[in-house]
């Protein structure tokens, strides 16, 4: 679905550039995340993909055709949510996304629909001046779904939304990839991307560092042992055995018959601490 080679983009009056020698795929029905912290490059990189600078070097393919093919087709094919929604304040909320399924050659989404999606049915007749920062995460969210896009674009999906909002938004997310659609999610919050993402690519600087999938980062990265936690007459107590040969493993066997046993899990690693130690950089 994208096929990016040596791709650079400088700001105007920028010594140097925003991102520099960029080269990724991301496969058609995948979701990819782009992680990296404020100001690395991930919205520089999703507005060169998404046709909003157009200024770059190097070759960007997008839905099989040269980025600078396109015309405004392109955005019959694909959805886009900023981490800041664009929407109109003094619309209701189905009046938003009756305007801009009205942009679309033929929108495929009915906006009460959507809007009963994010629970936002029964503010559909409410200003959107009025709704809250969440509410409006929500519905710019939707906004990018009117046309049911081969493609959609992410930016921070689930920032300042609580838990049940932001689940119920992930699950969303899963269920337009398992309907045939690719995801391009850029966001900085890596349990977000490891729940979500097929595949992550880590950008630091304006450069890329890896890219694969969030298991097998964390297992390349992760200690392959167990912890075994217990109680002891002076408190918990712990103790960590090699995974490789842990059935065979006599002293392990006899803790878990012995011991008041606590806990009892591998020593996986989370993507964040991956990031840290494949970057150098933490997440800020």
């Amino acid at each position: 679905m994208i096929d990016v080679r040596d791709l650079e983009f400088s700001y105007p009056a920028t010594t140097a550039p925003t991102v520099s020698g960029l080269n990724f795929e991301v496969n058609r029905g995948e979701i990819f995340g782009f992680l990296g912290p404020s100001g690395a490059g991930k919205s520089t990189t999703q507005k060169v993909l998404t046709g909003l600078l157009r200024d770059y070097r190097g070759r960007v393919i997008v839905l099989g055709r040269d980025l600078r093919d396109w015309k405004s087709d392109f955005y019959e094919n694909v959805g886009v949510s900023f981490e800041v929604p664009n929407l109109y304040q003094k619309l209701s909320a189905l009046e938003n996304l009756r305007y801009f399924a009205g942009l679309f050659a033929e929108p495929n989404e009915k906006p009460e629909a959507l809007l009963e999606r994010v629970g936002l049915e029964n503010e559909a007749s409410l200003r959107v001046s009025q709704f809250s920062k969440g509410m409006k995460v929500r519905l710019g969210f939707v906004r990018a779904l009117l046309n049911r896009p081969k493609l959609l674009f992410l930016d921070e999906p689930t920032a300042g939304l609580d838990p049940v909002n932001a689940q119920n938004i992930k699950e969303i997310i899963r269920s337009v990839r398992d309907a045939g659609a690719t995801v391009f999610l850029t966001t900085h919050d890596m349990m977000v991307a490891d729940q979500l993402c097929d595949r992550v690519a880590f950008i630091v600087d304006g450069e890329l560092r890896c890219i694969d999938a969030p298991r097998a980062l964390k297992l390349e990265h992760g200690r392959r042992e167990v912890r075994v936690e217990y109680r002891t007459t002076d408190g918990l107590e712990s103790v960590d055995y090699p995974l490789a040969g842990i059935g065979d493993n006599a002293e392990f066997a006899q803790r878990l018959k012995s011991s008041d046993i606590e806990t009892l899990h591998t020593q996986e690693t989370t993507l964040e601490q991956v990031f840290i130690d494949v970057t150098g950089r933490r997440l800020t």
